[in-house]
Formats: C-alpha cells, structure tokens, sequence
C-alpha cells in the first residue's frame, strides 16, 4: 500500500479523533448531568465521532498515485515543532489566563506563525472568533469554563 498526503493525514486524523472521544469520555459530570439531552461531554464527544467519520471517509476516498506519493523535502517541520509549542503553551495558558485570553493568544500565535504580520488581520481574526466561540459555549449551551487562575487572584472567585 503505497502512503500518500492523504492516507497519512486521514491515519493522523483518526488517532487525534481516538484520542480526542477518549479523553472526551474522562470529563466529570455534575450531579444530574446523566439525565440532561447535552452535557459537557455531548459537543467533544460528537466532534470526536464527526472527526472519526470524515478521517475514515478520507482514507477510503484517497487516490494512490505517484504524484501522491509522500515527499518529505520541503516540508517545513521547524514550523511543525513550533505549533506543537504554541499549542502546548495553550494548554498551560488555560488554566492560568482562562480560555477566553488563552484563545486570543493561541490564535494570533498561531496565525503568525503561520505569516501573517498585520496586527489589525491578527486581531480581526481571532479576536471576534474566540469571543464568539466563548460566547456560544459560556452564555448559550451553559458550559461553565473556568476563568483561570490570574482573573481568580486578581478579581476574587
């Protein structure tokens, strides 16, 4: 089986949906939460279901060519490691500055790393989208996301 672009971006992306609905699994429910129609774990696990389904769709779909075949030079994976860090220190940010300003940050880091320079594109694309998002899961579905740790030192609980 000759591993194309697209066969090992669907494997890629069928492990992290794996990973993603299993941890989905892990978050604590609230008393009562098993008789509610969505919880938190309803939006994570779905994502994680849809994921698995396109990845699955995409490696049963993907042609073997010899133009798809797999090239390694000129892949940037200097870039790769740097948006491993950014997402890395995402996931330290949560807790500490809370997922709004984490969001904003993860979003302008990873747009310029990625080569965008103008700051009013920087904000406009990830301002509006991470207050949107939070929004949408803070006011609307009710999920309770945490402030973080400075908001809470800062502002009091």
């Amino acid at each position: 089986m000759m591993m194309t672009k697209d066969r090992i971006g669907g494997l890629l992306f069928l492990c992290l949906s794996a990973s993603y609905g299993y941890y989905a699994g892990q978050i604590p429910m609230l008393p009562g939460d098993e008789y509610e129609p969505f919880t938190a774990r309803s939006l994570p696990t779905a994502l994680a279901g849809l994921g698995g389904i396109l990845s699955i769709l995409l490696l049963l779909t993907s042609r073997a060519s010899e133009e798809q075949r797999v090239k390694l030079s000129g892949l940037d994976f200097w870039l790769v490691a740097k948006l491993l860090v950014l997402v890395s220190l995402f996931a330290i940010a949560l807790s500490w500055i809370g997922f709004l300003l984490s969001t904003m940050f993860f979003l302008m880091g990873g747009y310029y790393l990625l080569g965008e320079r103008r700051i009013k594109i920087l904000l406009l694309a990830s301002v509006p989208f991470a207050v949107g998002i939070w929004f949408v899961l803070a006011r609307l579905l009710g999920i309770y996301l945490a402030p973080g740790q400075l908001y809470i030192t800062l502002f009091g609980g």
